[in-house]
């Protein structure tokens, strides 16, 4: 058996999500159905992490056992000629037996993505939400600042997550301004469910003058989501990229 590490992108639109579901179609039930009919064997892949419907994936990353003897340099290509345009191999390696897609990463990045034209852009519908009123982005930066680091995010996670843990390590939190498109970039050690459009609706609120920046550090210390901004939809949110040492 070899262990084979797998980078993909995909368009989350038709997606309801990344993690198998009955009946549904998935971005882990499609690659193992596929892997499956090129193997000739049941496959079990395992992802860094799980991405919601609609959610957007730039760098996922998978691993999974196979006898196949199909070289490694192979696999984008034998997997890309099977599966359809919104799911893409980019990258394939053989990594160790013990290797792990999730419990060897050691941090992500996730980008999401504002457009501020004031129609919707057909070409970024898909992949941006639309915000079409001004926003004030210095104090949404101060407000950025005010998440990195280690903090208890219960306030910035739905309040229905199962994790009992709920302190996490932000990296940075920026914002790159493009033209009118505006990217929120989150880069921490984990994120909890539903954190990163949280702290992106938050920041919004932030933007049309909701909220002030000197208002978050009092979020963070409520551990409580109703103080928090809303959820912000799901088609703006992209896993950007998976760490490992």
């Amino acid at each position: 058996m070899r262990n084979v590490k797998l980078i993909l992108s995909y368009d989350g639109t038709e997606f309801h999500g990344f993690q198998t579901q009955p009946n549904l179609r998935t971005v882990q039930g499609l690659l193992q159905s596929t892997l499956e009919g090129i193997v000739g064997h049941s496959v079990s892949i395992i992802g860094s992490g799980r991405t919601d419907a609609g959610v957007h994936a730039r760098g996922q990353v998978v691993n999974f056992s196979t006898s196949s003897r199909v070289p490694i340099e192979k696999w984008p290509i034998v997997l890309n000629t099977k599966l359809p345009d919104d799911l893409v191999i980019q990258d394939a390696e053989l990594v160790p037996d013990d290797w792990h897609a999730r419990f060897h990463a050691t941090g992500k990045e996730y980008r999401y993505r504002i457009d501020r034209s004031p129609y919707t852009d057909v070409f970024l519908r898909k992949f941006c939400h639309h915000v079409p009123y001004p926003l004030c982005i210095e104090p949404m930066r101060e407000a950025a600042r005010q998440l990195v680091g280690r903090h208890d995010f219960t306030s910035f996670c739905a309040a229905n997550t199962p994790v009992t843990n709920k302190v996490r390590h932000l990296y940075a939190v920026e914002l790159i301004e493009e033209g009118t498109l505006l990217t929120i970039v989150c880069r921490g050690e984990g994120f909890l469910y539903n954190m990163v459009r949280i702290i992106a609706g938050t920041l919004l609120d932030v933007g049309r003058g909701k909220l002030s920046p000197d208002e978050i550090p009092g979020i963070l210390a409520a551990c409580d989501r109703t103080h928090a901004g809303l959820t912000a939809p799901a088609k703006g949110l992209t896993m950007w990229k998976v760490f490992y040492t």
